[in-house]
């Protein structure tokens, strides 16, 4: 009886042992003919991606796509401020190559990557250290039409330490420099564009005086300076950080006026000590505000205290209203200022009124003790900002970061925090909330004015928490996917490389939008080299500055709003700002109403409206003197895009099969009533 059980149980372990090897057959079976692609990153938090190829000792200085496939590169900078390389995205490897590398005679400052000679291709410029260390040399490297970089440079007239910004100056589209010209004292001066593709040795710039109308200043070193729209019209206006008498330092703001050169709008002081000032619609309202930092001291490490985060909001009137259905007020035709208001359909029409205070409603102040505070179980060792750094010869000034890490339409920010007691530096994010009903841990809704709270992010960001030497960060999107993604600097300190770049692998379920705005070379849409053999290329791989975006989009509510967006409005000093436009649209389930994408072009017509945009997708816009603007918009397929196939395949079958039932049972009922036809009997034929 024992043997018998024994068999008996031999056997059923044989039954079992193979029909889990058939189910797993059959899994696997399945798993290789399963469509969906196995996702890279797993799990909703932010996933250290590592250098992705990157060299160990590098810094990586600028953004670019260079060989024009939409896919963002870098630029790095080696350890001995000399040496420069290249790195291309590679989609299939998910990781950069190492393209092109070669040495600068001096140290290097900056890189500045642009389409300075017009054809379509990115060139680069590079500022270093001139032999007196007192001027700012400059040099192109040119692109060469079959790829890759000219080692012939072409020498610029050098400028003083304060780093030039590249400009439209006079509406051709090409790239002008504006900054201080060397000499007792330095003089701001235009460095204007005049390259001629078809005399290839000729001058690229030559020195004119700026067209503007009014006193002007000396620019700040460092500095903040920006190009980008300040009164709402779409056209780039120029934001100037200067050293007052008393070197405290003020501020500009230059209103585009095309062929009538540039007007001083407002001029006044900054705050008392300014370190920085950043762009972006904090408030999402339509208008770029000003995100100033200011710090009462700044130590030999970089290390600021009494640091705060102040926010200067665009007073401009505001988007009209809607009343059954009828806009009541508009700019043009109101008489009343207080109920000036833009339309939905005319959103690039300049206020000539718009103001920055920097006291009031409008002004608000959030310390940083506030943002970040002390944890309770260490109540003295709050973090303090950095504002340098001093890895960096000469030190770099580091701005907050600006971005919509969970696109919801208002900007986020990447901190850099340290303390004075070690050299550990952390990389902090944090949301921009809603007041009310933003949820616990939101703070700052109690400063006067404040219009937004903030909510650092504690969950999911360990690969954040693990770095302890970094040395700055900013916001990128990894492989064209539609997250904002972060790159984080490093000093090396901890062993682990000096670049990390984390992926974005928070689930969020609303929509974004990437817009990029050519510098109209090539206005076909494809560029012919001057060499007839080589082939013809699209002008993706230019970087434009002065670019703006404009958008009205209705939520889930059916509210209204508008949110404006710059293009790659700073680059001095390692701005690291991608040469695209990245915006979040919220939740929606609804296109983009209107989108204006405005240009520096010195025409009637400076901007492009477009109606009924698709979310989650990409347009490249090249502007044309005549009006006839190429549009092309690149819809990304994300992983959900399979899984909307399988639904509504799975619809149609659902709806054939329903269909299919109906017309048996109807098929029947006439059978049915055919024979009860046939049995009837006629009583009037009797």
């Amino acid at each position: 009886m024992e043997t018998v059980r024994r068999r008996g149980t031999r056997t059923l372990l044989n039954v079992v042992a193979v029909y889990v090897c058939t189910l797993g057959a059959v899994v696997q079976g399945a798993t290789t003919l399963w469509p969906f692609p196995q996702s890279r990153f797993t799990g909703n938090a932010l996933v250290g991606a590592g250098s992705m190829g990157l060299d160990s000792d590098a810094r990586v200085i600028a953004f670019g796509d260079f060989n024009g496939d939409q896919f963002l590169d870098v630029m790095t900078l080696a350890t001995d401020q000399q040496t420069l390389s290249v790195y291309l995205w590679n989609h299939d490897d998910y990781s950069y190559h190492r393209s092109a590398s070669f040495r600068h005679p001096r140290p290097v400052y900056n890189v500045v990557p642009g389409d300075f000679t017009h054809d379509g291709t990115l060139d680069v410029l590079v500022m270093a250290q001139d032999s007196s260390s007192s001027q700012l040399s400059m040099s192109l490297y040119a692109a060469q039409p079959g790829g890759g970089l000219n080692m012939d440079s072409i020498t610029i007239p050098s400028s003083t330490l304060s780093q030039p910004i590249p400009l439209d100056i006079d509406g051709d589209m090409k790239i002008d420099l504006l900054g201080l010209q060397p000499g007792s004292p330095p003089t701001l001066k235009v460095w204007q564009n005049i390259w001629n593709a078809s005399h290839t040795t000729g001058p690229l710039y030559s020195i004119i005086d700026p067209p503007f109308h009014g006193p002007q200043c000396r620019i700040s070193n460092p500095h903040s300076s920006a190009i980008i729209d300040l009164n709402g019209d779409c056209l780039a206006d120029i934001f100037l950080v200067c050293d007052d008498s008393t070197g405290q330092r003020s501020f500009q703001v230059w209103v585009n006026a095309k062929d009538d050169g540039f007007s001083l709008a407002q001029s006044g002081r900054l705050p008392q000590g300014t370190q920085s000032v950043a762009f972006a619609d904090m408030d999402r309202d339509g208008t770029i505000d000003l995100l100033i930092t200011t710090c009462t001291s700044v130590a030999s490490n970089g290390l600021g205290t009494g640091c705060a985060l102040n926010i200067a909001y665009n007073k401009q009137f505001p988007l009209c209203e809607p009343t059954s259905s009828v806009f009541i007020f508009d700019a043009a035709n109101s008489t009343d200022a207080s109920k000036k208001c833009r339309r939905p359909d005319e959103l690039c029409q300049a206020d000539p009124s718009f103001q920055f205070e920097f006291s009031g409603p409008s002004y608000v102040t959030h310390p940083i003790q506030t943002i970040l505070p002390s944890p309770s179980s260490s109540p003295n060792s709050s973090p303090s900002l950095l504002v340098l750094d001093t890895t960096f010869s000469p030190p770099l000034p580091i701005l907050p970061r600006l971005g919509d890490v969970n696109l919801d339409g208002f900007p986020d920010l990447l901190l850099i925090t340290g303390t004075t007691q070690d050299r550990t530096r952390k990389v902090r994010l944090v949301l921009s909330e809603p007041c009310s009903g933003g949820g616990g841990g939101v703070v700052g809704c109690n400063a006067a004015g404040a219009r937004r709270g903030w909510k650092e992010v504690k969950k999911g960001v360990e690969v954040l928490e693990s770095v302890g030497d970094a040395r700055g960060a900013t916001f990128l999107d990894i492989d064209e996917d539609g997250t904002l993604d972060i790159m984080v600097q490093r000093s090396g300190d901890q062993g682990q490389g000096t670049v990390l770049f984390v992926q974005n692998n928070f689930y969020y379920d609303a929509f974004f939008m990437k817009a990029i705005l050519l510098n109209g070379a090539c206005g076909t849409g494809l560029c012919t080299p001057a060499n007839a053999s080589l082939p013809q290329y699209h002008p993706f791989g230019v970087s434009y500055s002065g670019a703006s975006y404009k958008y009205t989009i209705l939520d889930t509510s059916g509210r209204r709003s508008a949110a404006q967006v710059a293009q790659l409005p700073q680059t001095a000093y390692q701005a690291l700002h991608p040469p695209y436009a990245f915006f979040g649209l919220g939740r929606t389930n609804n296109y983009i109403e209107n989108l204006f994408a405005g240009s520096t072009q010195h025409t009637a017509s400076h901007f492009l409206s477009l109606e009924m945009v698709i979310p989650n997708s990409q347009i490249v816009i090249n502007p044309s003197a005549d009006g006839a603007w190429r549009k092309e918009l690149y819809l990304r397929p994300g992983q959900w895009i399979p899984w909307v196939g399988v639904s509504v395949l799975g619809a149609m079958i659902g709806l054939a099969g329903v269909v299919l039932v109906l017309h048996l049972n109807e098929k029947r009922e006439d059978e049915l009533e055919r024979r009860r036809a046939s049995h009837h009997i006629n009583f009037d034929a009797l």
